[in-house]
Protein backbone atom coordinates (compact mmCIF):
# COMPACT_ATOMS: atom_id res chain seq x y z
CA UNK A 1 0.00 0.00 0.00
CA UNK A 2 2.95 2.24 0.53
CA UNK A 3 4.61 1.69 -2.54
CA UNK A 4 1.08 2.33 -4.58
CA UNK A 5 0.60 5.59 -2.52
CA UNK A 6 4.25 6.67 -3.23
CA UNK A 7 4.30 6.15 -6.56
CA UNK A 8 0.48 7.93 -6.83
CA UNK A 9 2.67 10.95 -5.09
CA UNK A 10 5.25 10.83 -7.67
CA UNK A 11 3.03 10.96 -10.37
CA UNK A 12 1.46 13.90 -9.28
CA UNK A 13 4.12 15.95 -8.47
CA UNK A 14 5.38 14.98 -11.66
CA UNK A 15 2.41 16.58 -13.46
CA UNK A 16 1.35 19.54 -11.38
CA UNK A 17 5.85 20.41 -11.92
CA UNK A 18 6.18 19.76 -15.50
CA UNK A 19 2.58 20.89 -17.02
CA UNK A 20 2.11 24.18 -16.02
CA UNK A 21 5.64 24.85 -16.91
CA UNK A 22 4.84 23.57 -20.51
CA UNK A 23 1.60 26.16 -20.68
CA UNK A 24 4.02 28.93 -19.47
CA UNK A 25 6.36 28.29 -22.32
CA UNK A 26 3.47 28.02 -25.03
CA UNK A 27 3.83 23.75 -25.34
CA UNK A 28 0.85 22.84 -24.37
CA UNK A 29 -0.37 20.32 -21.31
CA UNK A 30 1.37 17.38 -23.55
CA UNK A 31 4.58 17.78 -23.49
CA UNK A 32 5.00 18.34 -20.09
CA UNK A 33 3.04 15.04 -19.41
CA UNK A 34 5.62 13.30 -21.22
CA UNK A 35 9.05 15.33 -20.59
CA UNK A 36 7.72 14.64 -16.39
CA UNK A 37 7.44 11.03 -17.77
CA UNK A 38 11.21 11.04 -18.80
CA UNK A 39 12.22 12.58 -15.75
CA UNK A 40 10.79 10.09 -13.32
CA UNK A 41 10.63 7.10 -15.00
CA UNK A 42 14.00 4.62 -16.23
CA UNK A 43 15.84 6.74 -18.22
CA UNK A 44 16.33 9.31 -15.62
CA UNK A 45 15.88 9.90 -12.15
CA UNK A 46 14.31 6.04 -11.86
CA UNK A 47 11.37 7.04 -9.11
CA UNK A 48 9.37 5.04 -10.93
CA UNK A 49 10.25 1.67 -12.72
CA UNK A 50 7.21 -0.37 -12.95
CA UNK A 51 6.25 1.37 -16.25
CA UNK A 52 3.22 -1.23 -17.16
CA UNK A 53 1.58 -0.80 -14.13
CA UNK A 54 0.39 2.59 -14.96
CA UNK A 55 0.16 1.99 -18.27
CA UNK A 56 -2.62 -0.36 -18.08
CA UNK A 57 -4.54 2.04 -15.71
CA UNK A 58 -3.98 5.39 -17.54
CA UNK A 59 -5.44 3.40 -20.75
CA UNK A 60 -8.27 4.14 -19.22
CA UNK A 61 -8.30 8.66 -19.86
CA UNK A 62 -8.10 7.29 -23.76
CA UNK A 63 -10.82 4.91 -23.05
CA UNK A 64 -12.35 7.76 -21.51
CA UNK A 65 -11.44 10.64 -24.12
CA UNK A 66 -13.15 8.31 -26.71
CA UNK A 67 -16.42 8.76 -24.16
CA UNK A 68 -16.60 12.76 -24.18
CA UNK A 69 -16.02 12.35 -27.98
CA UNK A 70 -18.58 10.11 -28.73
CA UNK A 71 -20.96 12.54 -25.85
CA UNK A 72 -19.93 15.18 -28.86
CA UNK A 73 -20.87 13.03 -32.03
CA UNK A 74 -24.58 12.76 -32.30
CA UNK A 75 -25.23 10.23 -35.17
CA UNK A 76 -26.46 12.52 -37.77
CA UNK A 77 -23.32 14.40 -37.17
CA UNK A 78 -21.73 11.16 -38.06
CA UNK A 79 -23.07 10.47 -41.11
CA UNK A 80 -22.43 14.19 -42.64
CA UNK A 81 -18.53 13.25 -41.83
CA UNK A 82 -19.13 10.10 -43.39
CA UNK A 83 -17.02 11.31 -46.63
CA UNK A 84 -14.17 12.53 -44.57
CA UNK A 85 -14.25 9.62 -42.32
CA UNK A 86 -13.83 7.16 -44.97
CA UNK A 87 -12.08 9.33 -47.94
CA UNK A 88 -9.87 11.59 -46.30
CA UNK A 89 -9.02 9.08 -43.68
CA UNK A 90 -8.34 5.70 -45.38
CA UNK A 91 -6.27 8.15 -47.84
CA UNK A 92 -3.97 9.14 -44.97
CA UNK A 93 -3.36 5.70 -43.91
CA UNK A 94 -2.92 4.09 -46.90
CA UNK A 95 -0.65 6.47 -48.41
CA UNK A 96 1.49 6.83 -45.22
CA UNK A 97 1.76 3.29 -44.32
CA UNK A 98 2.81 2.41 -48.21
CA UNK A 99 5.56 5.31 -48.10
CA UNK A 100 6.62 4.17 -44.46
CA UNK A 101 7.02 0.72 -45.28
CA UNK A 102 8.95 1.46 -48.52
CA UNK A 103 11.67 3.50 -46.33
CA UNK A 104 11.63 0.64 -43.87
CA UNK A 105 12.13 -1.73 -46.40
CA UNK A 106 14.64 0.28 -48.54
CA UNK A 107 16.78 0.80 -45.36
CA UNK A 108 17.14 -3.09 -45.52
CA UNK A 109 14.41 -4.10 -42.74
CA UNK A 110 12.59 -7.69 -44.33
CA UNK A 111 8.98 -6.85 -45.75
CA UNK A 112 6.88 -8.17 -43.11
CA UNK A 113 8.28 -5.99 -40.44
CA UNK A 114 8.52 -2.93 -43.40
CA UNK A 115 4.54 -3.34 -43.49
CA UNK A 116 3.80 -3.78 -39.69
CA UNK A 117 6.84 -0.41 -39.63
CA UNK A 118 4.55 1.19 -42.03
CA UNK A 119 1.20 0.72 -41.27
CA UNK A 120 1.91 1.59 -37.25
CA UNK A 121 3.66 4.68 -38.05
CA UNK A 122 1.24 5.67 -40.54
CA UNK A 123 -1.72 5.98 -36.58
CA UNK A 124 -1.26 9.40 -34.94
CA UNK A 125 -2.60 9.93 -31.54
CA UNK A 126 -5.60 10.64 -30.51
CA UNK A 127 -4.71 11.15 -27.03
CA UNK A 128 -2.13 13.72 -28.58
CA UNK A 129 -4.00 15.56 -31.30
CA UNK A 130 -7.31 16.15 -29.92
CA UNK A 131 -6.17 17.85 -26.78
CA UNK A 132 -3.72 20.14 -29.18
CA UNK A 133 -6.48 21.28 -30.94
CA UNK A 134 -8.45 21.35 -27.71
CA UNK A 135 -6.23 23.70 -26.03
CA UNK A 136 -6.21 26.45 -29.03
CA UNK A 137 -10.19 26.11 -29.85
CA UNK A 138 -9.28 24.62 -33.16
CA UNK A 139 -11.26 21.17 -32.86
CA UNK A 140 -14.27 23.23 -34.60
CA UNK A 141 -11.83 24.29 -37.64
CA UNK A 142 -12.07 23.17 -40.80
CA UNK A 143 -8.50 21.43 -39.42
CA UNK A 144 -10.17 20.25 -36.33
CA UNK A 145 -12.71 18.53 -37.92
CA UNK A 146 -10.77 16.72 -40.54
CA UNK A 147 -7.98 15.67 -38.08
CA UNK A 148 -10.78 14.26 -35.90
CA UNK A 149 -11.98 12.30 -39.09
CA UNK A 150 -8.52 10.98 -39.56
CA UNK A 151 -8.10 9.57 -36.14
CA UNK A 152 -11.68 8.27 -36.07
CA UNK A 153 -10.93 5.87 -39.07
CA UNK A 154 -7.81 4.99 -37.43
CA UNK A 155 -9.41 3.94 -34.52
CA UNK A 156 -11.64 1.40 -36.56
CA UNK A 157 -9.29 0.35 -38.49
CA UNK A 158 -6.92 -0.79 -35.62
CA UNK A 159 -9.00 -3.78 -35.22
CA UNK A 160 -8.53 -5.39 -38.76
CA UNK A 161 -5.33 -4.62 -39.00
CA UNK A 162 -4.21 -6.28 -35.14
CA UNK A 163 -6.29 -9.28 -36.88
CA UNK A 164 -3.44 -9.03 -39.49
CA UNK A 165 -0.30 -9.09 -38.04
CA UNK A 166 0.04 -12.83 -37.93
CA UNK A 167 -0.64 -13.18 -41.31
CA UNK A 168 2.61 -11.28 -42.18
CA UNK A 169 4.43 -13.31 -39.38
CA UNK A 170 3.91 -16.72 -41.06
CA UNK A 171 0.54 -17.99 -39.90
CA UNK A 172 -1.42 -19.86 -41.96
CA UNK A 173 -4.95 -18.43 -43.22
CA UNK A 174 -7.47 -19.84 -41.55
CA UNK A 175 -9.58 -22.46 -42.86
CA UNK A 176 -12.48 -21.19 -42.16
CA UNK A 177 -14.51 -17.98 -41.09
CA UNK A 178 -13.54 -17.59 -37.31
CA UNK A 179 -17.39 -17.74 -36.40
CA UNK A 180 -16.51 -17.30 -32.35
CA UNK A 181 -14.62 -14.37 -32.95
CA UNK A 182 -17.19 -12.84 -35.24
CA UNK A 183 -20.30 -13.59 -32.90
CA UNK A 184 -18.67 -12.70 -29.51
CA UNK A 185 -17.57 -9.09 -31.59
CA UNK A 186 -21.37 -9.10 -32.83
CA UNK A 187 -22.45 -10.32 -29.53
CA UNK A 188 -20.67 -7.00 -27.92
CA UNK A 189 -21.64 -4.61 -30.10
CA UNK A 190 -25.56 -5.54 -30.10
CA UNK A 191 -24.86 -5.61 -26.16
CA UNK A 192 -23.83 -1.79 -26.55
CA UNK A 193 -26.02 -0.52 -28.83
CA UNK A 194 -29.21 -1.98 -27.01
CA UNK A 195 -28.13 -1.50 -23.52
CA UNK A 196 -27.38 2.35 -24.92
CA UNK A 197 -30.95 2.67 -25.95
CA UNK A 198 -33.21 1.18 -23.39
CA UNK A 199 -30.99 0.40 -20.39
CA UNK A 200 -28.37 3.51 -19.90
CA UNK A 201 -31.38 6.18 -19.99
CA UNK A 202 -33.92 4.58 -17.33
CA UNK A 203 -30.87 3.45 -14.98
CA UNK A 204 -29.91 7.47 -15.28
CA UNK A 205 -33.61 8.96 -14.60
CA UNK A 206 -33.61 6.66 -11.66
CA UNK A 207 -30.07 7.74 -10.14
CA UNK A 208 -30.52 11.27 -11.07
CA UNK A 209 -34.48 11.13 -8.83
CA UNK A 210 -32.44 9.96 -5.91
CA UNK A 211 -30.33 13.33 -5.68
CA UNK A 212 -27.69 11.36 -5.26
CA UNK A 213 -24.54 12.77 -7.14
CA UNK A 214 -22.12 10.56 -6.01
CA UNK A 215 -24.09 7.45 -7.36
CA UNK A 216 -24.62 9.48 -10.46
CA UNK A 217 -20.63 9.64 -10.97
CA UNK A 218 -20.57 6.05 -9.76
CA UNK A 219 -23.16 5.33 -12.65
CA UNK A 220 -20.91 7.60 -14.96
CA UNK A 221 -17.68 6.07 -14.89
CA UNK A 222 -19.69 2.44 -14.67
CA UNK A 223 -20.93 3.11 -18.34
CA UNK A 224 -17.35 3.80 -19.75
CA UNK A 225 -15.75 1.23 -17.63
CA UNK A 226 -18.09 -1.23 -18.56
CA UNK A 227 -18.97 -0.86 -22.25
CA UNK A 228 -14.83 -0.58 -22.59
CA UNK A 229 -14.34 -4.13 -20.46
CA UNK A 230 -17.84 -5.52 -22.95
CA UNK A 231 -15.51 -5.00 -25.88
CA UNK A 232 -12.52 -5.78 -24.90
CA UNK A 233 -13.50 -9.19 -23.29
CA UNK A 234 -14.71 -9.82 -26.83
CA UNK A 235 -12.06 -9.27 -28.54
CA UNK A 236 -12.50 -5.11 -29.87
CA UNK A 237 -11.31 -1.86 -28.90
CA UNK A 238 -11.97 -0.73 -25.45
CA UNK A 239 -11.86 2.97 -26.81
CA UNK A 240 -14.08 1.44 -29.80
CA UNK A 241 -17.11 0.40 -27.28
CA UNK A 242 -16.93 3.38 -24.95
CA UNK A 243 -16.91 5.83 -28.64
CA UNK A 244 -19.74 4.05 -29.05
CA UNK A 245 -21.58 4.56 -25.47
CA UNK A 246 -21.15 8.13 -25.73
CA UNK A 247 -22.51 8.82 -29.36
CA UNK A 248 -25.65 6.51 -27.99
CA UNK A 249 -25.96 9.12 -25.23
CA UNK A 250 -25.29 12.13 -27.11
CA UNK A 251 -28.87 13.12 -27.73
CA UNK A 252 -29.81 12.17 -23.73
CA UNK A 253 -30.78 14.76 -21.41
CA UNK A 254 -27.69 14.05 -19.47
CA UNK A 255 -24.84 14.63 -21.72
CA UNK A 256 -23.73 17.78 -20.27
CA UNK A 257 -23.60 16.08 -16.77
CA UNK A 258 -21.95 12.87 -18.01
CA UNK A 259 -19.70 15.20 -19.61
CA UNK A 260 -19.10 17.71 -16.76
CA UNK A 261 -18.77 13.91 -14.10
CA UNK A 262 -16.39 11.93 -16.41
CA UNK A 263 -13.57 14.78 -17.41
CA UNK A 264 -11.95 15.48 -14.22
CA UNK A 265 -11.33 11.97 -14.20
CA UNK A 266 -10.06 11.68 -18.20
CA UNK A 267 -7.69 14.62 -17.29
CA UNK A 268 -5.98 12.76 -14.94
CA UNK A 269 -5.75 9.15 -16.09
CA UNK A 270 -5.23 10.68 -19.26
CA UNK A 271 -2.09 12.99 -18.19
CA UNK A 272 -1.15 9.62 -16.33
CA UNK A 273 -0.95 8.14 -20.00
CA UNK A 274 1.69 10.41 -21.37
CA UNK A 275 3.58 10.01 -18.48
CA UNK A 276 3.81 6.32 -19.10
CA UNK A 277 4.96 7.06 -22.73
CA UNK A 278 7.06 9.45 -21.06
CA UNK A 279 8.99 6.61 -18.95
CA UNK A 280 8.68 3.67 -21.90
CA UNK A 281 10.80 5.86 -23.52
CA UNK A 282 14.44 3.53 -24.34
CA UNK A 283 16.82 6.32 -24.28
CA UNK A 284 20.08 4.10 -24.36
CA UNK A 285 19.18 3.36 -27.81
CA UNK A 286 19.24 7.12 -28.48
CA UNK A 287 22.78 7.18 -26.60
CA UNK A 288 23.90 4.47 -28.82
CA UNK A 289 22.63 5.25 -32.14
CA UNK A 290 21.78 9.20 -31.94
CA UNK A 291 22.20 10.07 -35.47
CA UNK A 292 19.73 6.72 -36.47
CA UNK A 293 17.28 7.69 -34.09
CA UNK A 294 17.28 11.30 -34.74
CA UNK A 295 17.14 10.81 -38.73
CA UNK A 296 14.27 8.23 -38.20
CA UNK A 297 12.06 10.90 -36.04
CA UNK A 298 12.73 13.62 -38.83
CA UNK A 299 11.40 11.49 -41.55
CA UNK A 300 8.99 10.34 -39.97
CA UNK A 301 7.53 13.83 -39.12
CA UNK A 302 8.69 14.93 -42.40
CA UNK A 303 6.85 12.29 -44.35
CA UNK A 304 3.79 12.08 -42.44
CA UNK A 305 3.11 16.17 -42.46
CA UNK A 306 3.85 16.35 -45.72
CA UNK A 307 1.49 13.45 -47.26
CA UNK A 308 -1.02 15.02 -44.85
CA UNK A 309 -0.54 18.67 -46.10
CA UNK A 310 -0.94 17.18 -49.74
CA UNK A 311 -4.35 15.52 -49.23
CA UNK A 312 -5.11 18.43 -47.44
CA UNK A 313 -4.98 20.01 -50.27
CA UNK A 314 -6.55 17.94 -52.36
CA UNK A 315 -9.57 18.01 -50.26
CA UNK A 316 -9.99 21.79 -50.50
CA UNK A 317 -7.82 23.25 -47.47
CA UNK A 318 -5.90 26.34 -47.61
CA UNK A 319 -3.20 27.98 -45.60
CA UNK A 320 -3.74 27.77 -42.03
CA UNK A 321 -5.99 24.94 -42.15
CA UNK A 322 -3.80 22.43 -44.26
CA UNK A 323 -0.65 23.55 -42.50
CA UNK A 324 -2.14 22.77 -39.16
CA UNK A 325 -4.22 19.34 -40.24
CA UNK A 326 -0.37 18.31 -41.35
CA UNK A 327 1.32 19.14 -38.34
CA UNK A 328 -1.24 18.04 -35.93
CA UNK A 329 -0.66 14.37 -37.35
CA UNK A 330 2.88 13.33 -37.70
CA UNK A 331 3.67 11.98 -34.37
CA UNK A 332 2.90 7.92 -33.82
CA UNK A 333 0.04 6.24 -31.89
CA UNK A 334 -0.29 4.84 -28.50
CA UNK A 335 -1.89 1.99 -30.64
CA UNK A 336 1.18 1.75 -32.57
CA UNK A 337 2.98 -0.36 -29.66
CA UNK A 338 -0.01 -2.50 -29.56
CA UNK A 339 0.68 -3.48 -32.94
CA UNK A 340 4.46 -3.93 -32.46
CA UNK A 341 4.11 -6.14 -29.37
CA UNK A 342 1.99 -8.33 -31.66
CA UNK A 343 4.50 -8.40 -34.41
CA UNK A 344 7.21 -9.31 -32.13
CA UNK A 345 5.31 -12.18 -30.76
CA UNK A 346 4.94 -13.99 -34.41
CA UNK A 347 7.89 -13.23 -35.42
CA UNK A 348 7.22 -10.08 -38.02
CA UNK A 349 8.85 -7.79 -36.41
CA UNK A 350 12.50 -8.53 -34.34
CA UNK A 351 12.48 -7.20 -30.40
CA UNK A 352 15.40 -4.62 -31.45
CA UNK A 353 13.22 -3.66 -34.27
CA UNK A 354 10.63 -2.95 -32.18
CA UNK A 355 12.14 -1.12 -29.54
CA UNK A 356 13.87 1.36 -31.78
CA UNK A 357 10.30 2.06 -33.46
CA UNK A 358 8.59 2.34 -29.82
CA UNK A 359 11.48 4.88 -29.16
CA UNK A 360 10.84 7.11 -32.56
CA UNK A 361 7.25 7.07 -31.96
CA UNK A 362 8.05 8.42 -27.85
CA UNK A 363 10.33 11.12 -29.14
CA UNK A 364 7.64 11.80 -32.48
CA UNK A 365 5.55 12.80 -29.39
CA UNK A 366 7.21 14.31 -28.12
CA UNK A 367 8.19 16.69 -31.34
CA UNK A 368 4.85 17.18 -32.03
CA UNK A 369 3.96 20.16 -29.20
CA UNK A 370 6.69 21.50 -29.92
CA UNK A 371 6.25 22.10 -33.92
CA UNK A 372 3.34 22.80 -33.73
CA UNK A 373 3.59 25.54 -30.89
CA UNK A 374 6.38 26.66 -33.19
CA UNK A 375 3.71 26.67 -36.42
CA UNK A 376 1.75 28.86 -34.68
CA UNK A 377 4.01 31.14 -33.53
CA UNK A 378 6.24 31.75 -36.72
CA UNK A 379 4.28 30.50 -40.11
CA UNK A 380 0.32 30.24 -39.09
CA UNK A 381 0.22 34.26 -38.49
CA UNK A 382 1.87 34.90 -42.53
CA UNK A 383 -0.52 32.14 -43.84
CA UNK A 384 -3.45 33.87 -42.41
CA UNK A 385 -5.37 37.07 -44.32
CA UNK A 386 -4.53 40.54 -43.35
CA UNK A 387 -6.80 41.55 -41.03
CA UNK A 388 -8.85 44.67 -42.69
CA UNK A 389 -7.98 48.12 -41.58
CA UNK A 390 -10.99 49.36 -40.75
CA UNK A 391 -11.74 52.95 -39.78
CA UNK A 392 -12.14 54.17 -36.12
CA UNK A 393 -15.65 54.36 -34.85
CA UNK A 394 -16.89 58.34 -35.08
CA UNK A 395 -18.25 60.04 -31.89
CA UNK A 396 -21.63 60.40 -33.35
CA UNK A 397 -23.68 59.77 -29.99
CA UNK A 398 -26.17 57.30 -32.10
CA UNK A 399 -28.92 56.15 -29.59
CA UNK A 400 -28.51 52.42 -30.34
CA UNK A 401 -25.09 49.49 -30.46
CA UNK A 402 -26.08 46.52 -32.23
CA UNK A 403 -23.76 43.35 -31.32
CA UNK A 404 -23.72 41.06 -34.41
CA UNK A 405 -24.78 42.00 -37.71
CA UNK A 406 -26.34 38.47 -38.79
CA UNK A 407 -29.36 37.24 -40.28
CA UNK A 408 -31.47 38.79 -37.07
CA UNK A 409 -29.29 41.66 -36.55
CA UNK A 410 -29.42 43.30 -40.24
CA UNK A 411 -33.20 42.82 -40.01
CA UNK A 412 -33.35 45.02 -36.67
CA UNK A 413 -30.77 47.44 -38.55
CA UNK A 414 -32.65 47.41 -41.50
CA UNK A 415 -35.62 48.53 -39.61
CA UNK A 416 -34.09 51.05 -37.83
CA UNK A 417 -32.49 52.76 -40.84
CA UNK A 418 -36.37 53.07 -42.62
CA UNK A 419 -37.28 55.29 -39.12
CA UNK A 420 -34.23 57.49 -39.52
CA UNK A 421 -32.46 55.68 -36.39
CA UNK A 422 -28.87 55.77 -36.46
CA UNK A 423 -27.02 52.67 -35.17
CA UNK A 424 -23.43 51.68 -34.57
CA UNK A 425 -23.16 48.05 -35.39
CA UNK A 426 -20.38 45.90 -34.54
CA UNK A 427 -19.67 42.40 -36.19
CA UNK A 428 -16.52 40.42 -35.02
CA UNK A 429 -16.28 37.83 -38.30
CA UNK A 430 -14.12 39.73 -41.23
CA UNK A 431 -15.78 37.44 -43.56
CA UNK A 432 -19.05 38.48 -43.04
CA UNK A 433 -17.96 42.35 -42.26
CA UNK A 434 -17.14 42.19 -45.71
CA UNK A 435 -20.18 40.69 -47.19
CA UNK A 436 -22.51 43.16 -45.40
CA UNK A 437 -19.85 46.31 -46.69
CA UNK A 438 -20.05 45.30 -50.31
CA UNK A 439 -24.38 46.31 -50.09
CA UNK A 440 -23.76 49.75 -48.50
CA UNK A 441 -23.89 48.99 -44.37
CA UNK A 442 -21.44 50.61 -42.07
CA UNK A 443 -20.31 48.32 -39.95
CA UNK A 444 -17.36 48.21 -37.30
CA UNK A 445 -15.00 45.47 -36.70
CA UNK A 446 -14.26 44.29 -33.45
CA UNK A 447 -15.52 41.91 -30.53
CA UNK A 448 -18.02 43.14 -28.35
CA UNK A 449 -17.56 41.45 -25.46
CA UNK A 450 -14.51 43.85 -24.91
CA UNK A 451 -15.12 47.07 -22.97
CA UNK A 452 -13.31 49.44 -24.29
CA UNK A 453 -14.78 48.98 -27.75
CA UNK A 454 -18.39 49.41 -26.66
CA UNK A 455 -17.07 52.73 -25.18
CA UNK A 456 -15.22 53.51 -29.17
CA UNK A 457 -19.02 52.71 -30.02
CA UNK A 458 -20.55 55.37 -27.78
CA UNK A 459 -21.59 53.12 -24.76
CA UNK A 460 -22.25 55.61 -22.27
CA UNK A 461 -24.25 58.00 -24.12
CA UNK A 462 -26.23 55.50 -25.89
CA UNK A 463 -29.55 54.38 -24.68
CA UNK A 464 -30.09 50.98 -25.90
CA UNK A 465 -27.75 47.49 -26.70
CA UNK A 466 -29.48 45.11 -28.84
CA UNK A 467 -27.12 41.93 -28.62
CA UNK A 468 -27.38 40.10 -31.58
CA UNK A 469 -25.17 37.38 -32.16
CA UNK A 470 -25.94 33.86 -32.26
CA UNK A 471 -23.80 32.25 -29.85
CA UNK A 472 -24.92 31.39 -26.15
CA UNK A 473 -22.16 31.93 -24.12
CA UNK A 474 -21.23 35.09 -26.38
CA UNK A 475 -24.21 36.83 -26.01
CA UNK A 476 -24.10 36.22 -21.97
CA UNK A 477 -20.21 37.52 -22.21
CA UNK A 478 -21.73 40.81 -24.21
CA UNK A 479 -24.51 41.60 -21.47
CA UNK A 480 -22.19 41.06 -18.47
CA UNK A 481 -19.53 43.40 -19.98
CA UNK A 482 -22.11 45.79 -20.74
CA UNK A 483 -24.09 45.62 -17.47
CA UNK A 484 -20.85 45.74 -15.97
CA UNK A 485 -19.16 48.64 -16.85
CA UNK A 486 -22.09 50.71 -18.46
CA UNK A 487 -25.17 50.15 -16.06
CA UNK A 488 -27.25 52.64 -17.18
CA UNK A 489 -27.85 50.94 -20.75
CA UNK A 490 -30.88 49.10 -21.77
CA UNK A 491 -29.71 46.10 -22.92
CA UNK A 492 -32.22 43.93 -25.20
CA UNK A 493 -31.06 40.51 -26.56
CA UNK A 494 -31.52 37.28 -28.39
CA UNK A 495 -31.62 33.94 -26.92
CA UNK A 496 -31.28 30.65 -28.13
CA UNK A 497 -33.18 28.43 -26.18
CA UNK A 498 -35.04 28.76 -22.88
CA UNK A 499 -32.01 27.64 -21.14
CA UNK A 500 -30.70 30.80 -22.46
CA UNK A 501 -33.50 32.98 -21.37
CA UNK A 502 -33.16 31.68 -18.30
CA UNK A 503 -29.60 32.63 -17.96
CA UNK A 504 -30.49 36.41 -19.24
CA UNK A 505 -33.16 36.31 -16.27
CA UNK A 506 -30.34 35.71 -13.76
CA UNK A 507 -28.87 38.94 -15.57
CA UNK A 508 -32.16 41.26 -15.72
CA UNK A 509 -31.84 42.52 -18.69
CA UNK A 510 -34.73 45.23 -20.13
CA UNK A 511 -35.44 42.27 -22.99
CA UNK A 512 -35.00 38.78 -24.54
CA UNK A 513 -36.61 37.21 -27.96
CA UNK A 514 -36.07 33.71 -28.32
CA UNK A 515 -34.82 32.46 -31.63
CA UNK A 516 -37.18 31.04 -33.88
CA UNK A 517 -40.36 31.15 -31.18
CA UNK A 518 -42.28 33.93 -33.36
CA UNK A 519 -41.31 32.36 -36.39
CA UNK A 520 -42.98 29.42 -35.36
CA UNK A 521 -45.98 30.68 -33.86
CA UNK A 522 -46.69 32.14 -37.11
CA UNK A 523 -46.07 28.98 -39.17
CA UNK A 524 -48.48 27.02 -36.31
CA UNK A 525 -50.75 29.88 -37.39
CA UNK A 526 -50.43 29.40 -41.15
CA UNK A 527 -50.66 25.59 -40.23
CA UNK A 528 -54.15 25.82 -38.63
CA UNK A 529 -55.69 27.74 -41.36
CA UNK A 530 -54.24 24.90 -44.02
CA UNK A 531 -56.22 22.88 -42.21
CA UNK A 532 -59.47 24.61 -42.47
CA UNK A 533 -59.63 26.34 -39.26
CA UNK A 534 -61.05 30.30 -39.27
CA UNK A 535 -58.20 32.55 -39.63
CA UNK A 536 -59.33 34.76 -36.33
CA UNK A 537 -59.20 31.09 -34.68
CA UNK A 538 -56.18 30.17 -35.40
CA UNK A 539 -54.66 33.80 -34.64
CA UNK A 540 -56.59 33.04 -30.99
CA UNK A 541 -55.03 30.24 -30.62
CA UNK A 542 -51.84 30.59 -31.60
CA UNK A 543 -51.63 33.89 -29.14
CA UNK A 544 -53.31 31.91 -26.25
CA UNK A 545 -50.34 29.26 -26.62
CA UNK A 546 -48.17 31.83 -26.25
CA UNK A 547 -49.35 33.51 -23.73
CA UNK A 548 -49.44 30.90 -21.25
CA UNK A 549 -45.53 29.49 -22.94
CA UNK A 550 -44.19 32.79 -21.35
CA UNK A 551 -45.81 32.62 -18.32
CA UNK A 552 -44.57 28.85 -17.75
CA UNK A 553 -41.25 30.40 -18.85
CA UNK A 554 -40.86 33.02 -16.68
CA UNK A 555 -42.35 30.32 -13.66
CA UNK A 556 -39.84 27.75 -14.17
CA UNK A 557 -37.55 30.12 -13.86
CA UNK A 558 -36.72 29.67 -10.10
CA UNK A 559 -35.52 25.93 -10.70
CA UNK A 560 -33.46 25.22 -13.31
CA UNK A 561 -31.33 22.90 -11.83
CA UNK A 562 -34.12 20.45 -10.23
CA UNK A 563 -35.08 18.18 -12.52
CA UNK A 564 -38.25 16.55 -11.18
CA UNK A 565 -39.44 19.83 -9.94
CA UNK A 566 -39.16 21.05 -13.66
CA UNK A 567 -40.85 17.93 -14.87
CA UNK A 568 -43.86 18.55 -12.10
CA UNK A 569 -44.04 22.37 -13.76
CA UNK A 570 -43.79 21.20 -17.29
CA UNK A 571 -47.03 18.66 -16.84
CA UNK A 572 -48.97 21.11 -14.82
CA UNK A 573 -48.14 23.92 -17.62
CA UNK A 574 -49.85 21.38 -20.30
CA UNK A 575 -52.87 20.59 -18.13
CA UNK A 576 -53.23 24.22 -17.47
CA UNK A 577 -52.67 24.92 -21.58
CA UNK A 578 -55.25 21.74 -22.12
CA UNK A 579 -58.01 23.56 -19.63
CA UNK A 580 -57.46 26.79 -21.54
CA UNK A 581 -58.01 25.72 -24.86
CA UNK A 582 -61.31 23.36 -24.19
CA UNK A 583 -62.54 26.50 -22.36
CA UNK A 584 -62.31 28.94 -25.03
CA UNK A 585 -63.56 26.25 -27.28
CA UNK A 586 -66.81 26.21 -25.38
CA UNK A 587 -67.06 29.89 -25.48
CA UNK A 588 -67.26 29.59 -29.27
CA UNK A 589 -69.95 26.94 -29.19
Amino acid sequence: MGGMLETLVILLAASAFAVPLSRRAGFGSVLGYLVGGIAIGPAGLRLITDIDQIARVSELGVVMLLFLIGLELRPARLWVMRRAVFGLGAAQVAATAAVLAGLAWGFGVAWPGAVVLGLGMALSSTAIVLPLLGERELLTSRAGRDAFAVLLFQDLAFIPLVALVPLLGGAALPSGMPWQKVAYGAAAIAAILLGGRYLLRPAFRAIGGARSPEMFTTMALLTVVGTAALAHAAGLSMSLGAFMAGVLLSESEYRHELRADIEPFEGILLGFFFISVGMSANLSLALHAPLMIAGAVAGLLAAKSAIAWGLARIAGQRGADALRFALALPQGSEFSFVLFAAAVAVEALSQSQAEGATLVIALSMVATPLLFAASERLLVPRLRPPAPAYDPIPDDNVPVILCGFGRVGQIVGRVLRMQGIAFTALERDPGQLEVVRRFGNKVYFGDPARHDLLRAAGAEHARLLVVAVDDMEEVLRIVDVARRNFPNLTILSRARNRRHVHLLMDRAIAGIVRDTFHSSLKLSELVLQALDIAPERAARAVALFAKHDELTLVRSHGFDGDEQQLIQSTQQAAAELASLFEADQAREE
